[in-house]
Formats: structure tokens, C-alpha cells, sequence
């Protein structure tokens, strides 16, 4: 059966996607979209729609739309793609159409590599640095120093060297539909550039070999790793439609306690950072993760910034960052958070609004099993503001702020200091949600 259209892919809402039998133009060159009023563009091409969240503003997001012939990829090795992405620094259009899925962790000839491999000839290994940083022998007031971790840096840095991917200027990255396409393993790290797509593709197993030890992390320390699945740091009109986003096949239930607190090997799934500017996240669907969306680095990341539309996306089993936003305008609509525990993974808040933050939080639907409390969903630092609307909690209308701050001594705030415009497709009724977005959201849906 084929999959739903975008509904709102187009500037018209009356869009039919369809895939287009062109066998003799190569891979992916069939995948098209037939618009109502502007006649026939292809999803390579596809720029985002006016209106349509925090990333349309301006001069809008058009990623790779201008790309010439020699500036068009198709990809399907680590190495391919390492080509494709060249200079960090060329701001020349390009498409690079993924097609299924790249290993991160393999050299240029496709060899697997292990964490082992990035290991050898640094002098790490996991036994001598828990022996040199024992609590109980080195203590919890200073973080790791000395020959160990010398050794743990240098061996992360030769995994990050390999798994790094980093996006330039005026691109488009999108999974050729039907090719199981997307990144294991890897991170897309999207800094100081803009105008740059995401779109079709599968983030899964983003993990760190070599995680730090942080004995002042909270009172009993904690395992801190490096590597989210996309990484937005100082990056401006970014749009990631229809990924996937997961910890599988490696949950974190198989992760082992060291110092009794779990060797955490994932970070975040899509972390907005470091000023980053003008971004909408649409139809995706994130699960089985712990730390998932950040939006700003610290209370202090940059103020003007950070402002974010997040819209029409599936959380599920999602222990919490969905978002963890601070200082920004964050308007979150229409997304569907299904807070049942899913393979070890329970919900500890979905929203948290903090360093001020200015969130509007409308039309969103929340599932909970029995015995959840809505008045958990939602958390904060008593700086931040969440003005809430239309949410749906098991189908009724609920006002989670007031749910919070019944029973938190830090409370939310209920005003913002903005009122959200660009909200092309917002629904005024988060009651259909479940049903549509289950059928409309991550990769392998665009045809």
C-alpha cells in the first residue's frame, strides 16, 4: 500500500505524491511531486513551504534546490558521502540522495570498524580507566585527569574523525525513497551554515565508544557521552522533515553500570545549540532515546536565537528533551507524545521550559497508561514560560501548565512575549492526531 502524501509538502495543500517510472534516469530520479498549481517538482528539489514554522522566515529554506549536475549525488558508502559533503566551508548548492543505509563505522574501503579499532594504539581501555578513576580511590571532586584519560580523548577523537559527517551551506540531504536510506551509527553536524534540508532518513545506533566520567555531574557523577544523531550548533534555516530517529538496535537497558551509575553511549538525537536560529522540525518520528531534543546549549547560549517550530511529529518512548528548550520562541504543535513505556524507556517529563524560554505548546496530544499524571508531562526552573492550548490527554482537554504547577514549587509561567505566525498547517484540533501522524510521519514515507 502506498504510503500518505505530505499533506502540506507544497505551497498548495492539493498535492498527490506519486513515484514516476523514469527506469533510464537512475536511481531516485522518479521521485516527484504533482502539484495542483505549480505543475510537477520533485522531492530533491522540494524547498520548504512559506509559513511553514520558524524556517520559512526570511529568506525561507531552500537547501540544495540550485545544485548543478555536478553538484547532484547518489550516495550509499561512508565514502561516497565524505565525497558528496566535501568542504564544510564550499557554499556551493548540492543534493545528495542517500541511497539505503550507511555504516558510519567503516573505513574508506567499507571495512567495519569496532571500537576496538579506534582504541588501538592510544593505550585506552575501559578496565584501566575505571581502575584509575574509582570514586572510591580518586573521589568526586575533580574530573578525570592524568594518562587514562589522555588516552580516552585520543581514541574519541578517532571515532569523531570517522563519524562526523559535516553539512555545508545550501544543501539538501534526503533518503531516496523505498532504499531503507539513513546513517548508523553517525552524526550529522550542521555548524556555523545555513539553508540546509534533512529529509527521508533513518538515525539510528548514534554511539559513543569511549564515554567520559563525571564524578561533580549531579551527587553521584555520571557517564557523559558525545554523539548526537544530527547536531544544530550556530546553524540558520534548517529543516529536518520525515526522519527517524532511534537508539535501536543498542538500547539503553543494555548499557552495564560502572560506579553505579549506567555507561551511557548515546547523547542526543537532535540537539538545536549554540545560537542556532530559524529551524522547523516536521513529521518525524523520535523513539527509544533518553536526552532527545536540546535547544540551547546552556542557560546562557544566545539570546534572539534559538527560535524553533516543532510540528506534527510521533514521540514515543521518549524519557524526556522533547523538547528541553531554553531562552528561545519555540512554538510546538500538532505532535503526538505517547508516553507508555517502550523498552525500558519511561517517560520522565516530555516538555521542559527553562532560562527563560518562551514556548507555545497548542493542539498536541499526549497517550497515557493508567496510573500516569499529567501534571508530569511538563517541567521547568520557574524562569520559563510554557502558554499552552488545545491539548489532548487521552482525548480530553487538559491544561498541563495548571497540572504542573499544582504540584511543582517551581512554577511555569502561562504568557509569552510573542505570538507564533508562521503556522502554515497547524490543525485547530489535536483530536485526529494518533490516527494521522501514524500513517504521515518518519522516513520511508516520502515516494
Amino acid at each position: 500500500m502506498a504510503a500518505p502524501a505530505h499533506r502540506r509538502s507544497l505551497r498548495s495543500r492539493r498535492t498527490l505524491v506519486v513515484t514516476a517510472a523514469v527506469v533510464a534516469a537512475g536511481v531516485g530520479a522518479g521521485v516527484v511531486v504533482m502539484n495542483a498549481n505549480a505543475g510537477t517538482v520533485d522531492l530533491y528539489h522540494q524547498t520548504l513551504a512559506a509559513k511553514d514554522g520558524w524556517a520559512s522566515s526570511g529568506t525561507g529554506t531552500t537547501g540544495g534546490t540550485k545544485a548543478d549536475a555536478a553538484h547532484t549525488f547518489t550516495v550509499s558508502t561512508r565514502a561516497q558521502l565524505v565525497k558528496a559533503l566535501g568542504s564544510a566551508t564550499d557554499t556551493a548548492p548540492r543534493i545528495i540522495k542517500v541511497k539505503g543505509a550507511i555504516d558510519a563505522n567503516t573505513d574508506d574501503a567499507g571495512k567495519k570498524l569496532t571500537c576496538a579499532d579506534y582504541a588501538a594504539g592510544t593505550g585506552y581501555s575501559l578496565a584501566a580507566y575505571l581502575k584509575a578513576y574509582d570514586p572510591a580511590t580518586y573521589g568526586r571532586s575533580k574530573l578525570p585527569s592524568g594518562t587514562q584519560e589522555k588516552a580516552r580523548a585520543a581514541a574519541q577523537s578517532k571515532q569523531a574523525k570517522n563519524i562526523i559527517f559535516k553539512v555545508p551551506a545550501n544543501t539538501t540531504i534526503m533518503g531516496v525513497p523505498g532504499t531503507g536510506a539513513g546513517l548508523t551509527g553517525a552524526m550529522l553536524q550542521v555548524q556555523n551554515v545555513d539553508n540546509v534540508i534533512v529529509r527521508n532518513m533513518n538515525f539510528a545506533a548514534t554511539e559513543d565508544c569511549f564515554p567520559q566520567w563525571d564524578p561533580t555531574d549531579g551527587s553521584t557523577g555520571n557517564w557523559n557521552s558525545n554523539y548526537d544523531s544530527v547536531t544544530l550548533r550556530g546553524a540558520t534555516h534548517v529543516w529536518a522533515d520525515h526522519n527517524t530517529f532511534t537508539d535501536a538496535p543498542h538500547l539503553d537497558s543494555a548499557n552495564p553500570k560502572y560506579y553505579g551509575r549506567e555507561y551511557q553511549i548515546h547523547d542526543g538525537s537532535l540537539d538545536i545549540t549554540k545560537g542556532s536560529d530559524l529551524v522547523t522540525v516536521s513529521y518525524n518520528q523520535f523513539t527509544n532515546h533518553d536526552k532527545t531534543m536540546l535547544i540551547g546549549s546552556s542557560d546562557t547560549d544566545s539570546v534572539g536565537k534559538l527560535r524553533v517550530s516543532i510540528h506534527h511529529n510521533v514521540w514515543k518512548g521518549i524519557i524526556q528533551r522533547a523538547p528541553l528548550a531554553r531562552i528561545g520562541q519555540i512554538h510546538i504543535y500538532n505532535n503526538v507524545y505517547d508516553v507508555t513505556p517502550l523498552n525500558g524507556y519511561a517517560t520522565q517529563y516530555s516538555i521542559n521550559s527553562r532560562a527563560k524560554a518562551q514556548v507555545v505548546a497548542e493542539n498536541n496530544y499526549w497517550k497515557l497508561p493508567s496510573g500516569a499524571k499529567a501534571a508530569k508531562l511538563l517541567s521547568g526552573d520557574g524562569t520559563g514560560s510554557v502558554k499552552g492550548s488545545g491539548n489532548l490527554v487521552n482525548g480530553t482537554t487538559t491544561d498541563l501548565v495548571a497540572a504542573y504547577n499544582a504540584a511543582s514549587s517551581k512554577d511555569l509561567k502561562t504568557t509569552v512575549n510573542w505570538t507564533p505566525t508562521l503556522t502554515a498547517g497547524l490543525e485547530t484540533s489535536a483530536k485526529n492526531l494518533p490516527v494521522s501522524l501514524a500513517m504521515t510521519t518518519g522516513a520511508c514515507l516520502l515516494k
